[in-house]
């Protein structure tokens, strides 16, 4: 009887076994972030209103057509006079960089922000297990995270990744690699690190779709530090709960809508299409039709079938004499499942998009425009910027889901939801301007300034002698 009681033990005990272990295990998995660091370089390389006259002014390619349309871009840009640009501008020199100047920029920002994010977690860089650095538009030997390896003195068995030309999306897909890895390695620390090199990038041609370029992007970076180890969730900021990339390359339309490419003239670029907006649309559509069931809860997606099973029988039913009845509302409710939303800021039209497309109030979009005015289009670090935004507002809170969406060339649209794991307000670099946003208006000055160009004729148009 013992023996038979014995036999009928074992199985239901090695099953528990098995299953205290594959819980174990999708615990080692998890993907927290225990902290980040954005980059504010320092105030002798900040863009104003003055500084970026004269930088358009000493491009000699440029006559009053071409004025006329950055100035109307500037703008509507929704850009501030407090973004910053590489030193290579302030010594007029973007017309012919060297790679030391890609390279400064991007030391500066690593010795910078790594070195405080890691003093204040208290993590030596030998403790990090895997560096992934996302950097699109500069590519040295050896490559940067080799550099950041060889300043740091990170330890010889260290995992690095080195990705360029993903674009402004690029952060989450470096996220992902650590996600991944994450889910072969237990008990591991990696230190992921994003930003764009301008210094070399500068366009001083007068192809429209590529000067535009030169109007929106600014310098930054964000280093963040993540591990997967459970007996640190305490102390972590943010849980990834989720994570989706939509591909949209084999579309020769997508594919060609934003490209570094060169002019008529051999003028490297970085071309900005007029159907980049169509191109947008569809990744974020398709991206968005993937990640609605992972985010949502039940009773929204039902909400949605049924609602759009009426809409369709109600169109179905209306006759070409009878008019049809009035729109039936069947968007989803995002803010169902996400509590913040934190978009990527690629200029103003694209804020406002994805702010119609999910329906979002001004409260919603708030950190986008103001990180959007204040440090501009940082490529693939503006997340984290919108991210600390809403952390120094101490919006963040226990329990809170954040969804984080960006757009980069390819065409790519990436986003991810996170969950937070602890209350939040440290202002990270906000900190000592944060009272003063949002300010009572975001209009720059650049009209004021320059709108007398607008009354120009072309026939007699001269500029004004400094």
């Amino acid at each position: 009887m013992e023996l038979f009681s014995f036999f009928m033990f074992f199985p239901i005990l090695l099953l528990c076994i098995k299953l205290w272990k594959w819980v174990s295990d999708k615990g080692d998995q998890e993907c927290y972030i225990l902290d980040y660091q954005c980059y504010k370089p320092t105030d002798d390389r900040m863009v104003g209103t003055e500084f970026c006259g004269e930088v358009i002014k000493r491009n000699k390619n440029l006559g009053l057509n071409e004025y006329k349309f950055l100035l109307k871009a500037i703008v509507s840009s929704g850009i501030g006079e407090q973004t910053y640009a590489p030193r290579i501008m302030f010594s007029g020199r973007e017309e012919t960089p060297k790679l030391a100047d890609g390279i400064l920029e991007m030391e500066e920002f690593f010795h910078d922000s790594i070195g405080k994010l890691l003093s204040r977690a208290g993590v030596s860089p030998q403790e990090i297990d895997l560096l992934v650095v996302n950097v699109s538009m500069l590519s040295t030997v050896p490559c940067l995270s080799s550099r950041i390896i060889n300043h740091y003195k990170m330890r010889e068995d260290v995992k690095c990744f080195n990705l360029t030309g993903m674009g402004c999306s690029a952060s989450l897909i470096s996220l992902d690699i650590v996600r991944n890895v994450f889910k072969s390695y237990k008990n591991k620390y990696a230190l992921l690190v994003t930003s764009e090199s301008l210094s070399p990038n500068w366009y001083a041609g007068n192809d429209r779709s590529m000067i535009l370029a030169n109007c929106l992007f600014r310098s930054g970076g964000c280093a963040i530090l993540l591990t997967n180890n459970k007996s640190l969730k305490h102390l972590a900021m943010f849980k990834l709960k989720c994570l989706v990339r939509t591909h949209h390359g084999a579309r020769d339309e997508s594919y060609n809508c934003c490209i570094q490419t060169e002019d008529e003239k051999g003028r490297v670029g970085f071309h900005l299409g007029k159907n980049l907006p169509k191109a947008a649309t569809r990744s974020f559509v398709d991206n968005l039709r993937v990640i609605s069931p992972k985010i949502l809860p039940v009773r929204e997606l039902v909400r949605f079938m049924l609602v759009s099973l009426v809409k369709k029988w109600n169109r179905q039913g209306s006759t070409k004499g009878t008019p049809a009845p009035g729109p039936i509302k069947s968007g989803v409710n995002f803010r169902s499942g996400v509590d913040h939303f934190c978009i990527h800021t690629g200029g103003k039209a694209v804020i406002d998009g994805i702010g119609l497309s999910l329906d979002l109030t001004e409260y919603d979009l708030e950190p986008a425009r103001m990180t959007l005015h204040r440090f501009g289009n940082t490529s693939a670090s503006s997340l984290w910027y919108v991210l600390a935004y809403m952390e120094a507002k101490k919006r963040l809170k226990k329990g809170d889901k954040v969804l984080m969406i960006s757009f980069g060339a390819g065409f790519k649209c990436n986003s991810c939801l996170w969950e937070i794991v602890r209350d939040l307000g440290d202002g990270n670099v906000w900190k000592d301007e944060i009272e003063n946003y949002p300010p009572k208006t975001l209009l720059n000055p650049y009209m004021e300034k320059y709108g007398w160009i607008q009354d120009e004729d072309i026939s007699t148009f001269k500029l004004p002698e400094e």
